[in-house]
């Protein structure tokens, strides 16, 4: 298990739990009435309570970790499933999304991405920090004085991952390179082997915000009631962080205006619905519909369901 510290928490992909215990045998009655219990008895059945409280707790665990069941948070996201989930607060998975949205603006492959995302959990848990060693900030703690730019450029999450993903490329032959040392010929860490603890997670999270693993990222909002919907903000930030996608504003008779995002690839669709997904709050979205499937803020905890009115083929759909 990897603990973030801060808001953020990696789920264990450890082994399942062993089977519950039996219940003790009852007391013997001895030569009391049947209907009341002696000493002893009282004892066992409090005992029995009491194991019983443990083994329901350690099921309810078992199943909210083991198998990646929404964690009763008032909110949060998840990414992946079953063994594979990790959960993340609703700022990691946001930055999660904007790092994956800037690899695709920047024409970087999914190997970069791992990269990316095993430096910034090194080097910040997935937090766009204003503060760190000397004069470091934002996800990936980088240095104005070092060359990166400036302190309040490096605070958005866009910037400071276009800078990472310029200097990655060009590193020689990063793509073939173990994850760790590709994030450290990037961020000439004190200690480059610390990222080595994240590649299995940054390999996890890069599959499932890239679109390799379809449907993979769901959030649930902490408001039963969003704010109206400002879908001119979003399309403005889906382009900062993804480039020109030719998104654009829609509607139709008796329906809310929507954005419209063309992704005739699956990996951009489903890269562009997580970022929409994990913006959700920020921005009023209420639902995301892509490839026969949607989510609903609303409901945000059941992942992605099948959509009755699915969206045009080839188009991200969001209102």
């Amino acid at each position: 298990m990897v603990e973030a510290t801060g808001k953020g928490r990696w789920i264990g992909r450890g082994s399942a739990p062993a089977g519950a215990a039996s219940l003790p045998s009852p007391a013997g009655t001895g030569r009391y009435r049947r209907d009341v219990p002696t000493k002893a008895a009282r004892r066992g059945l409090w005992h029995a309570a009491l194991l019983t409280v443990i083994i329901l707790a350690a099921v309810a665990a078992y199943l909210a970790i083991g198998h990646g069941t929404t964690p009763l948070n008032p909110t949060g996201c998840q990414a992946g499933s079953g063994q594979s989930a990790i959960a993340l607060d609703p700022d990691q998975a946001a930055i999660a999304a904007t790092i994956a949205g800037v690899a695709h603006h920047q024409a970087m492959p999914r190997r970069a991405v791992v990269v990316a995302y095993a430096a910034a959990m090194q080097e910040s848990k997935l937090q766009n920090l204003s503060y760190g060693d000397r004069d470091s900030v934002g996800v990936f703690q980088q240095r104005p004085s070092e060359g990166w730019g400036p302190a309040r450029k490096l605070l958005n999450p866009v910037y400071a991952s276009t800078k990472f993903f310029q200097a990655l490329a060009t590193v020689p032959a990063y793509q073939r390179q173990p994850v760790y040392r590709a994030a450290q010929a990037v961020q000439h860490s004190a200690d480059g082997s610390a990222y080595i603890q994240y590649q299995r997670e940054a390999t996890l999270l890069a599959s499932d915000f890239t679109g390799r693993s379809a449907h993979a990222v769901w959030c649930w909002p902490g408001s039963a009631d969003p704010p109206r919907a400002n879908l001119a903000g979003a399309r403005r930030a889906l382009t900062a962080a993804f480039g020109p996608v030719g998104s654009r504003q829609v509607s139709a008779p008796r329906d809310a205006p929507s954005l419209l995002v063309p992704a005739a690839r699956p990996g951009l669709g489903w890269t562009v619905a997580a970022w929409l997904v994990t913006h959700a709050a920020s921005y009023g979205i209420h639902q995301v519909s892509y490839a026969g499937l949607r989510w609903r803020a609303s409901a945000g905890g059941n992942g992605w369901t099948r959509d009755p009115r699915p969206a045009a083929a080839g188009a991200v759909l969001a209102s």
